[in-house]
């Protein structure tokens, strides 16, 4: 593929947008120099540095780990302009002022070089006025580029191109943005806030007009509007306080300065509303000045009261009656809400009647198709669905004659009727504007297909919307084996897929049966394996409601068959004559992780959380993971010229006696779960592309399993120094009794028992004595109130 090289990049200011962009290009592996003004007092990087220390602060972090921070280069305006000569991308991200960007855009224009993308990220600026502070032989090189923050977590960017600006450059900047960070790309026309924030920020607009209308509070709303809508789990109001206040107001008067009643007849609801200023001038900000519409206090959540100007307590809920109407089906769900008699239903109805009103009149105006307005709002504001979709399922036209009716009897916030287009022709006829053959574009006035760029075809099962034509992972391929429990498939007849298919992908005896005929088959006709699921998680770990069964039936004889059988699957992965790749999107705990970690190869999404867990449920690993841990640190310490293993161990035990679980790809290659020998993927879509591909590569190189050998085990000497260190903190009253007696199963596995230090041992006998703490604990009374706590309320029980 003909792709854009990017080898270094350079983000102009060292703001909350810039750091964390600069800090996504350091989870890429991207070079970058992060700029500002210099320190008037202090070495002149100083505002650099300090922006680069409160990365590390952040949480949620925008560092895959914290110590990365220091890779990020520091300069300056005045010191460091000739560092840009050497970046092949340089992302403007300084303050929403237009006067401040034209300055720095004549100070930077010499030092640009020749080939150069120059984007600037801004939330709503015009694009075209921006460039026309550019030189003429920059122009073409320059377009708008809008990360939606935090910039690592959220998939949308949005790509704003100029009149001058040659398309190539768009497509090449797509490329790197998808396959390079990661991201969801769409591309919005030059018009204030784009798509994503021009929808969004009009629909929280329409929204706490409407809670005005029928004196709803605000956690309520945010009850009716999270989860239950198919939105983000923060609702309305405490996703403005995520967002910053400032920055909402922000975006607000970029409308309001922008746009007019001739350009929207919706303007009228752009004042700011009366709450949101009241906050402002008050100093509530939001999330990071510790208050806003939401205040914690203790662990105590208080939601700020309008009319008192005081914060008083939250966490009341919606009428159960409503939360019953949203499980319905699109279409009754709708008729139901548009007919409910209490506030909270014709709340429901009326800011989804408005969004849906909205949409429709400016598709037009602000997007190229229906397409780009659906994924801008799953990707910038975490939507399931976006508000074609959701009204394409519930029935198009039933819906269009609903919001008109509303618009016609003055219910909705204008008068302006919904656009002809949704009513007869095309769209109409197919029954939405998603369609096999594409979606709406109303300027074209046909469906449009998406964008055939070279980097689309890195992914086979991009993320479709309602009514779009394209491959399902399920029925994909050929299959070759199926159950209940797992699929086994093939794209191209040269690598065979498992799928698992249980729920959260747990491994249950079915699971592993089909991962035993997966290897058999990969090995006599195939080029390797890949375990995907397409979805996530990886896996969540073992089936124990599966074994629970057999459980009650034979008792722990069975468990101890049941584990003896994963850990012989483990070892048939490690051992396979072909490659097995694990593509890890998501959770893969504990069983999970002993899955990926037993693979030849590991391809890993960058947001993957792996990480032996049973712990948490009074437990220990029982599939190989401790066996793994003992492994990995005999063969580190091959590397040392000292003969103790304990300090390679102790990283390992640490990670499985704590459950500790790393938070990025990049965390769990600290912990030991992903080597620096496996592949790190920023966009999920693009997985099993590349896992594929590994495995024919490994395959053509001459693949061989490794040997099985033996390897020495830290023995009783290692086991006591744990153990004290374990004594210490139980008796300092840092861990429980049971905490204590798990993590003491846990030494005694790793360490390899009571054996001389430097015994050498196979994987065998490690995996019995994992097997016996195992069963040891699943009949512990202890374990299983923690076992039942977990099932029962998803929480860790402490005892």
């Amino acid at each position: 593929m003909n792709r854009f090289q990017v080898k270094k990049v350079a983000v102009l200011g060292a703001g909350v947008m810039g750091a964390q962009i600069a800090a996504h290009l350091v989870n890429v592996k991207v070079p970058v120099v992060l700029f500002d003004l210099p320190a008037k007092e202090g070495p002149k990087n100083g505002i650099v540095t300090r922006a680069v220390d409160g990365l590390k602060k952040l949480k949620p972090s925008p560092l895959g780990v914290a110590s990365d921070a220091s890779l990020i280069g520091q300069a300056n305006y005045e010191d460091n302009l000739e560092l840009l000569r050497g970046c092949d991308l340089i992302i403007e991200a300084i303050a929403e002022r237009m006067d401040w960007k034209l300055d720095l855009y004549k100070k930077i224009a010499p030092f640009v070089a020749d080939h150069a993308i120059v984007a600037s990220n801004t939330s709503g600026l015009s694009i075209t006025k921006l460039s026309e502070g550019l030189p003429e032989a920059v122009k073409p090189r320059f377009c708008g580029i809008h990360f939606f923050n935090p910039p690592r977590y959220m998939t949308l960017v949005e790509l704003i191109n100029t009149p001058t600006t040659e398309p190539v450059i768009l497509d090449q900047l797509e490329a790197f943005v998808t396959s390079g960070l990661g991201k969801g790309v769409v591309r919005a026309k030059d018009t204030p806030n784009f798509v994503a924030n021009r929808i969004g920020i009009a629909g929280m607009l329409a929204t706490m007009k409407e809670v005005e209308n029928f004196g709803l509070t605000f956690d309520v709303v945010d009850d009716l509007t999270g989860k239950r809508l198919g939105r983000a789990s923060s609702g309305t109001f405490r996703t403005a306080d995520v967002v910053g206040l400032d920055t909402m107001a922000h975006v607000i008067k970029t409308l309001q300065d922008n746009l007019s009643l001739k350009t929207d007849p919706f303007y009228e609801s752009f004042g700011t509303p009366p709450v949101l200023k009241a906050l402002i001038e008050a100093g509530h900000l939001g999330q990071k000045a510790k208050a806003g519409f939401f205040k914690k206090v203790g662990r105590d959540i208080l939601r700020y009261d309008g009319e008192s100007g005081e914060y008083v307590p939250a966490g009341a809920k919606a009428d159960e009656v409503y939360g019953r109407m949203l499980k319905r089906p699109a279409a009754e769900r709708l008729r139901l809400l548009r007919g409910a008699e209490g506030p909270q239903g014709q709340f429901l109805w009326a800011i989804l009647r408005n969004g849906f009103h909205y949409a429709a009149v400016h598709l037009a105006d602000i997007a190229d198709t229906a397409r780009d307005v659906d994924q801008a709002m799953r990707w910038g504001f975490g939507m399931k669905q976006g508000p074609f979709e959701l009204w394409q399922e519930a029935g198009w036209l039933d819906v269009a004659k609903m919001v008109q009716e509303d618009i016609d009897a003055g219910k909705a916030l204008c008068k302006a009727p919904l656009p002809d287009w949704v009513f007869k022709g095309p769209v109409a006829e197919a029954g939405g504007v998603h369609t096999e053959q594409g979606s709406w574009n109303p300027s074209k006035n046909a469906f449009d297909p998406r964008r055939d760029l070279p980097v689309c075809q890195r992914q086979h099962f991009p993320e479709l919307l309602l009514g779009e034509a394209g491959p399902k992972f399920q029925m994909a391929g050929t299959t070759i084996e199926e159950s209940d429990s797992i699929r086994v498939w093939t794209l191209d007849n040269e690598v065979l897929i498992a799928s698992i298919k249980t729920k959260m992908h747990a491994i249950s005896p079915e699971v592993c049966e089909g991962l035993m005929t997966a290897i058999e088959l990969a090995e006599k006709e195939y080029q390797g394996l890949v375990i995907w699921s397409g979805d996530e998680p990886f896996s969540a770990g073992a089936d124990l409601q599966a074994m629970l069964p057999a459980f009650m039936a034979v008792g722990v004889a069975a468990i101890e068959d049941a584990e003896g059988f994963m850990q012989q699957t483990m070892l048939r992965l490690r051992y396979a004559s072909v490659p097995v790749v694990s593509a890890v999107r998501g959770l893969a705990l504990g069983g999970g992780c002993e899955l990926a970690v037993y693979s030849a190869r590991r391809v890993v999404h960058m947001e993957s959380y792996i990480g032996l867990v049973e712990v948490g449920v009074g437990l220990v690993p029982g599939a190989g993971g401790l066996t793994y841990i003992a492994r990995r640190a005999a063969e580190n310490a091959e590397t040392s010229t000292g003969k103790d293993l304990l300090p390679f161990l102790t990283e390992g035990f640490t990670a499985a006696a704590m459950a500790k679980v790393g938070t990025s790809a990049i965390e769990s290659r600290q912990l030991g779960y992903v080597l620096h020998s496996d592949l790190i993927v920023p966009h999920k879509d693009e997985l099993l592309f590349v896992a594929l591909s590994e495995a024919k590569a490994m395959f053509a190189s001459g693949y061989r399993a490794p040997h099985q050998r033996l390897f020495p085990v830290a023995g009783r000497d290692g086991k006591a120094t744990i153990l004290g260190s374990l004594v210490n903190m139980r008796d300092g009253g840092f861990i429980s009794e049971h905490d204590f007696h798990i993590a003491s199963l846990i030494a005694n596995v790793v360490t390899g028992g009571d054996v001389d230090p430097g015994t050498l041992v196979n994987e065998e006998y490690l995996m019995t004595l994992e097997r016996q703490a195992f069963c040891s604990l699943i009949v512990h009374p202890k374990t299983q109130e923690r076992i039942l706590g977990m099932l029962n309320t998803g929480k860790p029980v402490r005892n």
